[in-house]
């Protein structure tokens, strides 16, 4: 799935995204700024997150209920190593079957779930935006 798309257009992305993922582990990778956390936001929301959505920039994961599941927003930025991620008990989070998502995944690449599914953020010239979200397997 490809798509070229402004902030407007961001709802009906987002809907898209959802509705075309084989599973609930989203891998966003894209250059600073490309509006990753923007994109986890708009998805929080269209899963029923009623709380205000951050950036876990600092604290690495946010969590967040939802009717009957639980979304779980990384940011392994600023991680140092795979070890520190494992000190987190990035494991659990990722096998439990709740929704997971996960920006800056290259940072812990060894340690990603088989089953995901990477979307790859573009920002265009014209301050547009390309989806690109393909499943890993």
């Amino acid at each position: 799935m490809e798509y070229t798309f402004t902030i407007q257009d961001l709802p009906k992305i987002a809907e898209k995204v959802l509705f075309n993922t084989s599973n609930k582990i989203l891998l966003f990778y894209g250059n600073m700024g490309v509006g990753k956390t923007t994109m986890i936001k708009e998805l929080a929301k269209r899963l029923g997150v009623k709380d205000t959505i951050s950036s876990p920039t600092f604290s690495i994961v946010n969590e967040y209920e939802i009717d009957n599941d639980k979304v779980y927003h990384f940011d392994f930025y600023r991680i140092k190593n795979e070890e520190e991620a494992l000190d987190i008990g990035i494991e659990e989070y990722f096998y439990s079957g709740n929704w997971v998502l996960i920006e800056w995944p290259e940072n812990i690449k060894s340690l990603l779930p088989l089953e995901s599914t990477r979307i790859n953020l573009i920002k265009n010239k014209n301050e547009s935006r390309t989806i690109n979200m393909m499943p890993v397997k």
